[in-house]
């Protein structure tokens, strides 16, 4: 979504756990040997799991909630009566969506939600925040470079017993079945949690509309750390062409013995400010 901090996909509130250009380089590979390790460009151990993703996009992350950051009075009113757990998610992550904002050059203020808890970005932008237990970030872009982004973080273990059934389609089952064979370092079942959550957040800023977990089929490339999101529904019109597939990227990061996966998917832009409705 461009943004929307509470998906579509509902069971992402039941399976939370407690407790620009490229693929970063800098981080070292996953310490797991054998033939089955996942592609090291996607598996880290170092401090970034989202930064330096995408050219045009800024992103920042952080894995902890600094002391003393200060909301906007319309931003409080949105969590005065949440639990402390779901004030500091929300105020972390706007700190990094404004600190994001500022690395384009826009002014401070205050990011409230719109339709259906999109975030509610300045003009001319586009983005997307995301939050699990000891991660937030965001990712925002000028809409003339970037048309859509869509960011989601997971803690990297498997989903609950009974969540896959809910998220997952036959053929993508089989997909999970066959590369928890042939690469069983990643859960796989949580990052097509991840990637479904992300395509439902670069799909309704360019629709509007919900979509559901059977209405996209997600396949990934274990080697090279990307997807394939396949739409079962006609997709948005950007610039005139409609796009019935995604394609993203996902990574996954081991970080002060904690271990997350994430998804982002970027769509292009068209050089110009406002974009067609998919109808």
């Amino acid at each position: 979504m461009t943004g929307i901090q509470e998906p579509r996909f509902r069971p992402n509130d039941a399976i939370r756990t407690p407790g620009s250009t490229g693929w970063s380089t800098a981080d070292p590979p996953s310490e797991a040997g054998g033939a089955n390790r996942p592609h090291p460009a996607v598996t880290g151990t170092g401090t970034a799991l989202l930064a330096g993703l995408f050219p045009d996009v800024s992103v920042v992350e952080l894995f902890t909630d600094p002391p003393g950051v200060q909301l906007y009075p319309q931003e409080a009113d949105l969590v005065a009566r949440a639990v402390d757990k779901r004030r500091r998610e929300f105020t972390t992550v706007r700190l990094c969506a404004r600190t994001a904002l500022a690395g384009l050059g826009i002014a401070p203020g205050p990011i409230l939600r719109g339709t259906r808890g999109a975030p509610i970005w300045p003009e001319g932008i586009v983005g997307s925040m995301t939050h699990c237990d000891g991660y937030r970030a965001a990712a925002v872009a000028r809409n003339t470079a970037v048309a859509s982004v869509g960011i989601d973080a997971e803690p990297h273990a498997p989903l609950p017993t009974g969540v896959e059934k809910l998220v997952a389609l036959p053929e993508e089952r089989r997909t999970l079945d066959r590369l928890s064979t042939s690469h069983p370092a990643v859960a796989w079942d949580r990052l097509l949690f991840s990637a479904k959550e992300s395509t439902y957040k670069t799909w309704f800023p360019l629709t509007g509309r919900w979509l559901d977990f059977s209405d996209a089929v997600i396949t990934p490339d274990p080697e090279d750390g990307t997807f394939t999101c396949a739409l079962n529904v006609p997709g948005p019109v950007v610039g005139g062409r409609r796009i019935d597939r995604f394609t993203g990227h996902w990574r996954t990061l081991a970080h002060d013995g904690a271990a997350y996966v994430a998804t982002a998917i970027v769509v292009p832009g068209t050089g110009r400010p406002h974009l067609t409705d998919g109808g």
